[in-house]
């Protein structure tokens, strides 16, 4: 019943856009009126998203700029960038100056609705590689209580479908969190380190087996104590100027690796 409890709120709160708790109540307290306010915030967020309802992958976010880029003559070092709000939030034009490299991050996505959008936002687009980077907000449960084995089952449709269509697909481990800042409780406590740990384990272990480009931009983030390094990220979950700027490097030299092979 708990863990009931607190997925609603956890949902309630990522997609109404309120914090997850004002003030730190007591335990007790706090189970005797989670039950009302969560379903108090899982209606309201249930009106707001209209949009969700109509077009659950979110189809349109891209679908014209994928109108644009089809026009244009297939470019052999395209690469897609492909996952949730950190890639979304990630200025590519800016890191990756003169790159042919395109965005397809949309915030709060999880792996289900990612693969939803995969042939338009990936596969119809033809690029040489596609960077996976998702999995945390499935952890954390935007789209409803998913297990790990949920999650990898979707990653590994997603690379099956680039094999399928010449596509070379790396995938990125999921980036550590930390709580050091009040911005940051709410991710933090809706993603427990061992499930990151054993989601990246899986991810590994999968790209070893398959002869996939793996990207650790976890061991380059986390702390000594399995945190994500303070001076990455402001909110504890999005990397700022710095946290990008480590990624950048990582993934460069993976694809300057992918690049120099043909």
């Amino acid at each position: 019943m708990r863990r009931f409890i607190f997925v609603m709120i956890v949902l309630s709160s990522i997609f109404s856009g309120a914090p997850l708790f004002s003030q730190t109540l007591p335990s007790n307290e706090g189970t005797q009126n989670a039950a009302q306010v969560a379903a108090q915030h899982l209606l309201q967020w249930r009106r707001s998203r209209v949009t969700l309802a109509d077009d659950w992958g979110e189809l349109e976010r891209y679908r014209a700029d994928n109108t644009r880029l089809a026009a244009l003559p297939a470019d052999r070092e395209r690469v897609v960038f492909f996952g949730d709000s950190i890639t979304d939030g990630w200025k590519l034009e800016e890191y990756f100056p003169g790159r042919p490299y395109v965005n397809r991050g949309i915030s709060g996505q999880t792996t289900p609705q990612m693969l939803v959008r995969f042939r338009q936002d990936v596969i119809d687009l033809h690029p040489r590689a596609v960077v996976i980077l998702a999995g945390t907000n499935d952890i954390a449960g935007n789209t409803g209580p998913m297990r790990n084995q949920e999650i990898e089952a979707n990653l590994a449709s997603m690379a099956d479908l680039a094999k399928a269509n010449n596509i070379q697909v790396m995938f990125a481990s999921v980036t550590p969190v930390h709580n050091f800042t009040p911005s940051s409780q709410d991710y933090f406590y809706t993603r427990p380190q061992a499930r990151i740990l054993a989601l990246n384990k899986w991810l590994r272990e999968y790209c070893a087996a398959n002869a996939i480009p793996y990207i650790d931009y976890y061991s380059a983030m986390v702390d000594a104590n399995g945190m994500l390094k303070r001076e990455f990220a402001d909110d504890g979950l999005h990397p700022n100027a710095a946290g990008y700027r480590v990624m950048t490097q990582i993934v460069s030299e993976a694809l300057k690796n992918l690049m120099a092979k043909n």
